[in-house]
């Protein structure tokens, strides 16, 4: 595996600073709001999935992971991401298939990955990382390493059959995995209440004997504390958790969808929670940052994202041959 970094070290352990997790969070709502103007422009190709709304838990898993730790998670993970440590050349690169992406512009919006921050590649299939996540931790456990696998996945994801089967074998095996649901209230364009009579989805941890919690998403401490107990407990062996973590996606399920199907006035209720006004007011309340500081930060970021989109724009398209770059072919007959 290719070592991590300085830039991507660097961005993951600036997650210590206060500012820095108002900076990453500002970034990644700044970056998905970009992603709309490409798409229409044409520059990305296929569709894609943003995160606005949901930048609490992406950045709280970059603050409590260690990058040798290992990340499953959704279609919806440009935050993630860039949370973990993945430049937004890097991201952005990816998303416009250019061979500036992280996987050389081959995968597109809904499969990132690098392996160097610990990012496994991003699904396009619901629930598809419970699975996996749950054998990276069967290697990690095997191995007798402290690492921690966590697979990230929607609330529709948890009416699945790998769901439970996940949950199941990390329980009787107490693996060490933290499987987080991202309940966002949708699945696609199903509103939760109209896919499952539950209202917290956690609970469902009880049916495998092990710990399940419930908790406030929008709210970047709220959900890095949370966090921290479960990776703790599995780092040390106690086995596999259950956290739900409450969030709401400001944009449809992806960029054609205008989510016409919400109830009246319930983007507006969420809106007035958003996770990164959250995060701002706390920093000014705490007197961490001046409001001279933090508006520097949110120029130097636009700035930043700004300069990434006309570099991206401009970066080269992967090459036919790079189809076969990745693909495994046996060198003679006689090594078949």
């Amino acid at each position: 595996m290719t070592a991590i970094t300085s830039e991507q070290l660097e961005r993951r352990g600036a997650l210590s600073e206060p500012a820095e997790v108002y900076r990453r969070m500002v970034e990644i709502r700044t970056f998905e709001d970009q992603i709309s103007g490409l798409f229409a422009q044409g520059l990305i190709h296929g569709t894609t999935h943003t995160c606005q709304g949901q930048e609490a838990l992406d950045v709280a898993l970059a603050k409590v992971l260690e990058p040798t730790d290992a990340v499953a998670c959704t279609y919806r993970g440009h935050g993630i991401a860039l949370a973990l440590g993945m430049t937004p050349e890097e991201v952005l690169g990816e998303i416009m298939g250019r061979s500036t992406g992280c996987v050389g512009g081959l995968g597109g919006s809904m499969h990132l990955s690098d392996p160097t921050i610990g990012l496994l590649p991003t699904f396009a299939i619901v629930g598809a990382g419970i699975p996996i996540a749950t054998g990276a931790a069967v290697a990690f456990q095997t191995r007798g390493e402290k690492r921690v696998a966590v697979s990230v996945f929607g609330d529709g994801a948890t009416n699945i059959g790998g769901f439970h089967e996940g949950i199941n074998l990390a329980a009787v095996w107490k693996l060490p995995v933290v499987f987080v649901i991202d309940n966002n209230l949708y699945g696609e364009y199903s509103r939760i209440n109209t896919t499952t009579l539950l209202t917290d989805l956690s609970v469902r941890s009880q049916s495998y004997g092990i710990p399940g919690r419930s908790v406030d998403g929008m709210n970047v401490d709220t959900v890095s504390e949370a966090l921290a107990e479960c990776v703790e407990r599995a780092r040390s062996g106690g086995g596999p958790s259950v956290l739900e973590v409450r969030t709401y996606r400001f944009a449809g399920h992806s960029r054609s969808d205008e989510a016409t199907y919400r109830p009246e006035g319930e983007l507006d209720s969420w809106l007035k929670r958003d996770p990164v006004k959250i995060r701002r007011e706390a920093l000014l309340t705490s007197g961490s940052l001046s409001e001279v500081e933090l508006g520097a930060i949110e120029s130097e970021v636009d700035t930043r994202i700004a300069e990434v989109v006309e570099s991206s724009k401009a970066a080269p398209e992967p090459g036919v041959a790079s189809m076969f770059q990745n693909v495994w072919a046996p060198a003679d007959e006689d090594s078949r």
